[in-house]
């Protein structure tokens, strides 16, 4: 229960964040160009709010015509009930609050549909580029902050343990990956999981001497969404500090030990480790040790629950470590660089869902849920935060009725053909819209419930 809701905070404040910007997008162009902004809610307030706050107007100012300027006071701010998302009510415009009778008045010079196309235009397009300029600010921030700390490939020598989606196309673990069509990869870079995953042909190192090509198939990706993400490194076992009293420390093990035996059970990595102590647990065995560049073997009866009693040594105590930091310019490049790549690894990957399994890999909140850690970690969070913004800049600019991209459609329509939709076909589109999006929200999230409880 204390993980769902760690996680469940997590996103809460993640979506709330990133959709008080998109709107904050639409807000603040339609504030510049004069237009009238009725509402502006985090989440959706069908028949009641939780918050909502409307300022008092001291002055009405008047422009040059004799009409009324547009105000920020003219705003009713509030949060919703409903977390779905957010929404601001710009006047004469025709948006998921279907006002039929302000559009049956006579229009107004602080509407939305009094202004140029190219000023509509921006409007509709503020989310999405709020949503993108957020990413890259997040990404920054991080780049600052926490600067970029990774361990090379081809220096972790016992390799990577792969996920057992990996091994079925042919990936062993202990391989060292070398390059994906034949570039080689990178691991300072931020998608190179992606980029191996995406790929035609990954070449590993298999064995320390064997050189392996493995054809990747094109729907690899796919069978990745329900495996916990594709590789991670194996981890030598090191003893970093022994725990008074317990196997280990009487077996006469010491810190820097490297533990490569027991029993008869080779154990190269943790993962080996584990499981070899677990079949002996409880039983007294052989524990074989590399000390200064020689091997000795102590006696050891490992516990019940399969533990020796120490703490291993974390992957950068074993491996060389590369640590880059960035200064507050140096960042602004690495956001944008970060941010443009992540977006286009988020496009590239939308072909995938075109396909029966893209379809049913489709989640909802459940599964960006999950993408956020157990436990609360700030680098997770905006890590997580920068990316979600990403998708949903690009989700919105998608050309569906209801959607920025919808409205854009219809904009960038009247721009070339210069003459405006009719308002029946933009109601009808709006309505259309809407049904689709609200089935496909329902049919994401059944997906996570049918994920959870029956497949």
């Amino acid at each position: 229960m204390e993980t769902f809701l760690i996680k469940a905070a997590q996103l809460i404040v993640a979506l709330g964040m990133l959709v008080i910007i998109h709107e904050f997008g639409h807000y603040i162009i339609a504030r510049a160009f004069g237009i009238k902004v009725e509402k502006f809610y985090l989440f959706f307030n069908p028949w009641f709010s939780l918050v909502k706050w409307k300022p008092k107007k001291k002055t009405v100012k008047y422009d040059k015509h004799g009409n009324e300027k547009a105000s920020w006071r003219d705003t009713e701010y509030g949060i919703g009930w409903v977390p779905l998302g957010g929404y601001v009510k710009i006047a004469g415009m025709i948006d998921e609050s279907m006002d039929k009778e302000q559009m049956a008045l006579p229009a107004q010079p602080w509407e939305f549909r009094s202004k140029p196309a190219y000023q509509r235009l921006l409007v509709m397009l503020g989310g999405v580029i709020f949503n993108f300029i957020l990413a890259i600010i997040i990404y920054a921030g991080i780049a600052w902050h926490w600067g970029n700390k990774y361990i090379p490939l081809d220096t972790a020598y016992e390799g990577m343990d792969f996920v057992p989606a990996a091994q079925a196309i042919g990936f062993r673990n202990g391989d060292i990956p070398l390059s994906a069509d034949g570039e080689k990869i990178d691991a300072s870079k931020s998608d190179f999981m992606y980029r191996m995953a995406s790929a035609k042909e990954v070449t590993v190192l298999r064995n320390h001497t064997d050189t392996v090509s493995i054809a990747i198939p094109s729907d690899f990706v796919l069978k990745l969404n329900d495996s916990e993400g594709f590789m991670a490194l194996r981890i030598p076992v090191f003893i970093a500090r022994l725990q008074p009293g317990e196997a280990a420390q009487k077996a006469g093990l010491a810190e820097n030990d490297r533990i490569i035996a027991v029993g008869n059970t080779p154990t190269p990595s943790y993962r080996e480790l584990t499981e070899a102590l677990l079949d002996h647990a409880g039983k007294e065995c052989d524990i074989t040790v590399e000390r200064d560049g020689r091997r000795e073997v102590f006696r050891a009866t490992p516990s019940e629950g399969g533990k020796l009693g120490f703490q291993l040594k974390s992957p950068e105590e074993v491996y060389p470590t590369i640590s880059v930091k960035y200064g507050i310019f140096e960042s602004i490049p690495q956001g944008w660089t970060i941010g443009t790549t992540t977006l286009a690894n988020y496009v590239s990957s939308m072909k995938y869902v075109f396909t029966s399994e893209g379809a049913q890999s489709l989640g909802g909140f459940g599964a960006i849920g999950n993408l956020f850690p157990e436990k609360w970690n700030w680098y997770s969070f905006w890590q997580i935060a920068a990316f979600l913004s990403v998708a949903l800049a690009f989700m919105n600019i998608i050309p569906i009725p209801a959607l920025d991209g919808g409205h854009v459609m219809f904009l960038l329509y009247e721009v070339i053909s210069r003459r405006k939709p009719s308002e029946k076909v933009m109601e009808y589109a709006q309505y259309a819209g809407m049904a689709f999006l609200l089935l496909l929200l329902v049919y994401a999230n059944g997906n996570d419930l049918f994920r959870a409880f029956i497949k």
